[in-house]
């Protein structure tokens, strides 16, 4: 009689399904395209920089893709690439990042409306850490009729 009242198998074997553990791939990969298309949409968007409004000059334009890029902004505040830094910070820590970078140039971009002192300083401390090719990035000048 223990046989008839299921006597050991429990509820297993009385027409439920058999216990799955197997990982649900669809969901996984389901999760996966979607970051990648967030991560595809707000890379670009990431790439931003820091805003400045260069002098314009007659010059031939130099283009900053080699090298270190330092920028002062409209506030008179300093970046390193886009690291916000104090002058303070920039003066004691610009001649170790030259000696273990070795950019093949620095590029300063300053924005026009800033202090010229603001602009001489750094540019003392650019070369007083040894650096002799020194950029002064501008806009090149329209010319018009």
């Amino acid at each position: 009689m223990a046989g008839l009242l299921g006597g050991g198998g429990g509820l297993r074997g009385h027409g439920e399904l058999p216990l799955n553990a197997d990982i649900n791939v669809t969901s996984l990969v389901d999760v996966a395209f979607v970051l990648l298309i967030i991560f595809m949409i707000t890379a670009p968007i990431m790439q931003g920089g820091v805003d400045v409004r260069l002098p314009r000059a007659a010059a031939r334009p130099l283009d900053p893709k080699q090298g270190l890029i330092v920028t002062i902004d409209r506030e008179g505040h300093i970046f390193i690439e886009q690291a916000p830094l104090s002058y303070e910070d920039f003066r004691a820590t610009f001649g170790a990042l030259v000696r273990t970078k070795r950019p093949s140039g620095v590029y300063l971009r300053a924005d026009g409306r800033v202090a010229y002192a603001s602009v001489v300083q750094v540019l003392a401390v650019i070369r007083a850490s040894g650096v002799s090719d020194v950029g002064l990035v501008a806009e090149p000048e329209t010319i018009e009729r």
